[in-house]
């Protein structure tokens, strides 16, 4: 198949004209969008096959029926091994380069470079065109998609097709969790410090003939503290378990007072399955472990068999214990509250991560989050990458 634009067109001739392609086709893809497109590739530029693919995929699908659609003219469009550079002064000023063709309904290519400033890009949940409004007041905020890697931070882990999931799941391993640390009893030598270190200093006034110029102190020292992640896996956190999951395999690797349970209808200690170094086979081996995955949910009950089993270990008190649900208890909410102010009492911080709070009309309306909510420190999402990374900032300042 020849090359459907010029090469000599340029770099923007062939965006703009992939766009097109997409339009003829049958998908809602406006000036707006095709501008995003042309903007993100810039700031990636010079860009790459996988590159133009996702930055496409970000800015000018709007609905997932669309993907084969676009993958059939991607093909078309962009040969492997090509590589497509915009320069960096082009992104304030589009390129004069003639564009064959209209771009939307007969539009100039002058204004689509001077209304480029005004694009205003609408959610992709929503599927809508990117609008332009000249009065927008100063609160209109110009979003500009710049990678694919920050478009998947903020969808949510239920709308991932199966390749988005995939390459998730590569940035959650990657994520760098550390462990929450709290103070020692034991003093250490360090250069500032509340206690005087007679003994080190005497050691050092030797050199100056006794005298004490140079004065040692002593601190606190750190250790890391327990960090204990209770997952969620039952039918109603599908969509989000095996997300939950794969950051469970990344926090194994901040250090060994980590320990991880899941849970639906009774308590699975996965600690041990997720020291294995192929994460893929620890999950497969975890989904053949847990016999309640994607089962119901007994949130007080498996805490219950946390607490019975594991109170009077040092991985539990004085931890900071982070619980992935969504609060559908369906057994006795008030068996919930009792646990977890028990649970409360024995650890250092509870952190509760509700994927359902990613949503703005969210409400703890259910009885389990209701009996919960007293006894919990942090509150946060987790339906999405960018949650997740939160949680692990929530856990480094603990």
């Amino acid at each position: 198949m020849a090359d459907p634009v010029d090469p000599a067109a340029g770099a923007f001739a062939r965006l703009v004209g992939f766009g097109r392609d997409l339009r003829t086709r049958g998908l809602p893809v406006g000036t707006g969008r095709i501008l995003t497109f042309v903007r993100a590739v810039g700031a990636l530029s010079p860009a790459g096959r996988e590159e133009l693919y996702w930055a496409g995929r970000a800015a000018l699908l709007g609905r997932p029926e669309d993907l084969p659609v676009f993958d059939e003219a991607f093909e078309g469009w962009f040969r492997p091994g090509v590589v497509t550079e915009i320069p960096a002064e082009m992104l304030l000023a589009m390129p004069s380069t003639p564009v064959p063709g209209d771009l939307d309904g007969g539009e100039d290519p002058d204004e689509l470079r001077m209304r480029s400033g005004q694009i205003a890009a609408t959610s992709r949940e929503d599927g809508g065109e990117d609008e332009v409004d000249d009065d927008d007041d100063e609160e209109t905020t110009l979003r500009i998609v710049a990678s694919a890697e920050e478009v998947l931070q903020r969808r949510s882990f239920a709308d991932l097709d199966e390749a988005e999931r995939r390459r998730v799941e590569l940035l959650i391993r990657r994520l760098a969790v550390r462990l929450p640390a709290r103070s020692s009893r034991r003093y250490r030598p360090a250069p500032k410090g509340p206690r005087f270190d007679v003994r080190r200093t005497i050691r050092r006034s030797l050199r100056t003939q006794g005298e004490p110029f140079d004065r040692a102190l002593r601190a606190r020292g750190t250790r890391s503290r327990p960090l204990v992640l209770v997952l969620d896996v039952s039918g109603s956190m599908s969509p989000y378990a095996r997300a939950l999951m794969q950051f469970g395999y990344a926090a194994m690797a901040a250090g060994r007072t980590v320990e991880v349970f899941c849970f639906g209808t009774h308590l699975t200690r996965a600690t041990r399955i997720l020291r294995a170094k192929d994460p893929d086979r620890a999950l497969r081996e975890i989904g053949r472990t847990v016999e309640d995955w994607e089962g119901g949910t007994r949130i007080g009950a498996s805490l219950k068999e946390l607490l019975d089993g594991w109170s009077q270990r040092a991985a539990l008190r004085g931890s900071v214990v982070v619980i992935c649900s969504d609060g559908l208890e369906r057994g006795d909410p008030q068996l919930l509250r009792e646990q977890m102010a028990r649970l409360r009492r024995l650890a250092h911080e509870l952190v509760w991560v509700n994927p359902l709070k990613g949503s703005p009309r969210y409400e703890p309306l259910a009885k389990g989050m209701q009996a919960a909510l007293p006894s919990i420190d942090v509150f946060l999402p987790g339906h999405n990458l960018e949650s997740l990374e939160e949680l692990a900032t929530v856990l480094a300042e603990r």
